[in-house]
């Protein structure tokens, strides 16, 4: 991260780290779902386990960089963009452990031959993030690639929202009671919510990528 934050390794690994962390998240919540779709419910309660410590890790060290941003005066020029990504990035890995929680909760019953289709649009909200981190990596690292990874973003963000699209179509054009229609359309919902919010995070930092432009 040599443009913003030359003036300190330590700061530089932390939010290395950090990023590393919504990556490892994103995967443990891709994993998660898939094992739930395949029955494996031990392996998914570990999996949501392991999200949930990768999460808490997540926010001490986030409140670690926020910290030495204010205390140390650091990167003054940055410090509040770089404080809002962060805080954006967050909120997305923060709905990853969410989703994980509602499945061990509610045991919602998904139909059978439409698991490949909930696997594609896992698989995209999962690419959602990685690029949404990759992005944040290029702010601080080659900010002239930050702009491949947005568009990668907002890519997979409006293929989530035609994969949600179709499996909510084909769910409430079945014979099951519709009880059951709406518990599995909040489902795909808060699927779809995941890559809308990393969108808005590259939104933010579109931003702030002009404003350093300036």
């Amino acid at each position: 991260m040599p443009f913003l934050l030359r003036k300190t390794k330590e700061l530089e690994g932390e939010i290395d780290h950090y990023l590393d962390l919504v990556i490892k998240g994103g995967l443990l919540f891709k994993q998660g779902i898939k094992l739930y779709l395949e029955g494996e419910k031990e392996e998914f309660k570990n999996r949501s386990h392991e999200l949930d410590k990768i999460e808490s890790e997540a926010d001490s060290l986030r409140r670690s960089i926020e910290s030495k941003l204010y205390l140390q005066t650091l990167i003054p020029e940055a410090r509040g963009d770089v404080l809002g990504l962060l805080e954006s990035t967050d909120h997305v890995l923060n709905m990853a452990a969410d989703n994980l929680h509602h499945y061990a909760i509610e045991f919602p019953e998904f139909l059978p031959d439409l698991n490949q289709l909930y696997l594609d649009l896992i698989d995209v909200c999962a690419k959602t993030i990685e690029n949404m981190v990759m992005a944040i990596r290029a702010y601080f690292e080659d900010i002239a690639n930050v702009k491949d990874h947005i568009n990668k973003v907002q890519f997979y963000e409006k293929e989530s929202d035609k994969l949600g699209r179709k499996i909510k179509e084909d769910i409430f054009s079945r014979d099951i009671h519709f009880s059951r229609k709406i518990h599995l359309r909040y489902f795909i919902d808060k699927l779809e919510r995941i890559a809308d919010a990393a969108e808005d995070t590259c939104d933010r930092l579109a931003i702030a990528v002009i404003k350093r432009s300036v």
